[in-house]
């Protein structure tokens, strides 16, 4: 669990972030007019908010009512002296969803090394039983099928580098191509060198497209496909390409990114941003130990 010293310097970096964020909102959003606010100011500020969200995901709680009323209200009143009802808090969490989203990708996300690794993980909605009679996301929410069978909910694509740190990462329907992703520049932009998938990127033309831009495809092959020569290193990094899937795992399994009690899709795009901002204070990651060499093989003369 992220100790009272980390979770004073995460209140920090997420109170000057809203500031700064605040800030530009004032400056490019329309004006009131001197109109009353319909609703008054909430006694919770935006950090606070985004700290409570991202302090359920690595507190162990199952249930996020429990962990507000019977630890933040009691245990943390003295970090949140100014405590809302927990209807008033879930009510602001929507709030936060842009500032939480923009907090992660310039503030917490890491840095390119040079191998990445590129994978999707289902974030099932609700059991393939009950898909007829959901509601929540009906419209939203859709079919797909991976490596466990057919699912119903949408897909999170994660690109991490060797050290375990998220790069980017990406909510789809469940029903888009592992491969869309990686064709918008805004999710490779950050990228260099190789870049390490499973046998659901092998294509072509995503080759072509992500060699252009200096970003190496390595892929293991089908069994109806023709061999290719591929270095050493190559083949020990789609060895080492388990790494992905451990992150997947701790996301869900310790971050509890996915759970079927959502009630709106406001708060459950809150819930999949506070896991994530939460793994990422993570203090250990899972990581694979690489000895860089120089590589001549791309040297042209």
């Amino acid at each position: 669990m992220i100790t009272e010293d980390k979770v004073t310097e995460l209140f920090f970096m997420a109170d000057e972030f809203c500031k700064f964020f605040d800030r530009m909102m004032a400056r490019y959003t329309l004006k009131n007019d001197g109109k009353r606010p319909y609703h008054r100011e909430t006694t919770l500020s935006k950090a606070e908010i985004m700290l409570i969200i991202i302090l359920f995901h690595d507190s162990g709680y199952r249930c996020f009512k429990h962990f507000y009323l019977d630890y933040v209200c009691k245990h943390l009143r003295h970090l949140f002296p100014k405590v809302v009802s927990y209807n008033r808090f879930v009510e602001l969490e929507r709030e936060v969803a842009i500032p939480l989203a923009l907090f992660i990708k310039r503030v917490l996300l890491g840095k390119c090394t040079g191998i990445s690794f590129v994978d999707s993980t289902p974030i099932r909605v609700c059991r393939n039983q009950r898909i007829h009679i959901h509601r929540t996301f009906k419209g939203i929410a859709q079919r797909g099928k991976c490596s466990m069978g057919w699912f119903f909910g949408f897909k999170l694509h994660l690109i991490c580098n060797e050290k375990g740190e998220l790069l980017n990462f990406m909510i789809t329907p469940g029903d888009i191509d592992d491969r869309e992703p990686l064709k918008y520049n805004a999710f490779v932009e950050f990228l260099y060198g190789k870049l390490v998938g499973d046998k659901g990127y092998i294509g072509k033309e995503l080759f072509q497209r992500l060699f252009v831009n200096g970003i190496q495809l390595i892929t293991k092959l089908k069994s109806n496909m023709k061999g290719a020569l591929m270095s050493v290193s190559d083949k020990l990094l789609l060895r080492k390409r388990a790494i992905i899937e451990t992150v997947n795992d701790e996301l869900k399994n310790i971050a509890q990114i996915e759970h079927s009690r959502h009630r709106c899709f406001d708060n459950f795009i809150v819930n999949i941003l506070g896991a994530i901002a939460a793994y990422c204070m993570f203090p250990k990651k899972p990581c694979i130990n690489v000895q860089r060499t120089l590589d001549t093989q791309l040297t042209l003369f």
